[in-house]
């Protein structure tokens, strides 16, 4: 079965290395015969939440908000390649998540963490994990945290960490399982409520 992703970039910093996760996300999303949209809040230049997607009267919402809301709605399931700043959660990624809602319902998320030092993000993704919970996108058990980001990854998104692939590839086998489950269950019964 093929899936459907949508992989969610959660840093706009000049010098960003989420860029390097996000590539190999894709990478391996495609490696897999699945397909991807990268969400780059950098190229999208949302504002700063004042109103939820929802909350606009229809046909008012900015297109940029629109083309997410359906791009949100054909995913199976949400990738998310968040920094830590300050041992928490991007603002930018904040921001990005926020304008949406029931647009994530029933959809796994995965969590793919990274920092410059050895914990990989992970603090940050703890963080994450409540908020994704909250928005109805519950995360899967397992992250994939990239410690030293600057020498794990190359610029390309290629592993130069030699346990880096070996973990990704867990990883994203966990990932598409519960995509595939969640998936089936919609199609077959439909969602709750």
């Amino acid at each position: 079965m093929a899936l459907n992703y949508a992989v969610l970039l959660g840093s706009v910093r000049r010098d960003r290395m989420g860029l390097r996760a996000a590539r190999m996300v894709m990478a391996s999303i495609a490696a897999r015969g699945h397909s991807a949209t990268l969400v780059d809040p950098l190229e999208l230049g949302l504002p700063l939440l004042d109103r939820m997607y929802k909350e606009y009267p229809p046909g008012e919402a900015p297109a940029a908000l629109r083309d997410l809301a359906a791009l949100y709605r054909a995913a199976d399931g949400f990738l998310v390649v968040s920094a830590e700043y300050n041992h928490g959660i991007p603002p930018a990624l904040k921001n990005l998540l926020d304008h949406f809602l029931e647009e994530y319902f029933f959809r796994p998320s995965g969590i793919v963490c990274y920092s410059a030092g050895r914990f990989g993000g992970v603090r940050a993704a703890m963080q994450l994990r409540m908020t994704l919970g909250e928005l109805g996108m519950p995360s899967i058990p397992s992250l994939l945290p990239i410690a030293d980001i600057g020498r794990a990854l190359g610029e390309d998104g290629t592993a130069t960490d030699a346990h880096l692939p070996r973990a990704a590839a867990r990883f994203f086998d966990e990932f598409d399982w519960y995509a595939r489950a969640l998936r089936r269950e919609r199609d077959a019964s439909g969602t709750p409520g």
